[in-house]
């Protein structure tokens, strides 16, 4: 190989481990102080709902998440969101609506590999709902009679998430998780949510 194509080869071959070093250095960028959005489709699962049966019932909405990570493993986030189908409870004339609800959590996020974490957060939520009872005068329906009106009766609770997001393109997670939402001391029904959607972090 003469003298002109081996330096040809050279200069072309700098450049490209340049970009790869640059590319790895990028994928390797701590997460610690990036922010992120997400947008989830929500299952709201109530669970023990009136004083016999201890009945089961699941609505549907949407979630929006917005918050930061502290440092490489921990983060902190605030959740806002709205039923858009009540849960109808069997073998009753009783549907719970959830009109909107907002949620604090942190918690610790921990790699599984290179484009996967799972993490875990607690905190506490407020809850607006609604519980319409049709034909409360119909025996079937009186064990939820004291469910009737503004539902859950304590709209602050503590809960808790765990779940899994997975890199399907630079910064963009798909996101799947469940965990508690709340629980109602005074009726002790307890709303679960289940979730999947989007993350992007910036």
């Amino acid at each position: 190989m003469n003298n002109v194509v081996r330096s040809h080869l050279i200069l072309s071959l700098v450049p490209a481990c340049m970009l790869y070093t640059q590319a790895t250095l990028a994928q390797e960028t701590p997460r610690e102080d990036k922010h992120y959005v997400g947008l989830l489709v929500t299952a709201f699962n109530h669970r023990s709902i009136g004083t016999t049966s201890k009945e089961e019932a699941t609505g549907s909405g949407g979630t929006l998440v917005v918050g930061g990570h502290l440092s490489d493993l921990f983060h902190a986030e605030v959740r806002a969101g709205s039923g858009f189908r009540d849960a109808e409870v069997p073998g009753s004339d009783l549907s719970l609506s959830i009109d909107y609800f907002a949620s604090w959590y942190i918690g610790l996020h921990y790699p599984v590999t290179s484009y996967a974490n799972i993490y875990g957060q607690a905190g506490f939520s407020y809850i607006q709902g609604t519980a319409e009872l049709r034909n409360p005068g119909d025996p079937r329906n009186a064990q939820f009679r004291e469910l009737e009106g503004d539902f859950p009766d304590s709209s602050f609770g503590i809960g808790w998430v765990v779940g899994l997001d997975v890199e399907v393109l630079s910064d963009t997670y798909l996101v799947f998780e469940g965990g508690k939402l709340s629980k109602d001391t005074g009726t002790d029904a307890n709303i679960f949510q289940f979730s999947t959607g989007l993350k992007y972090e910036f």
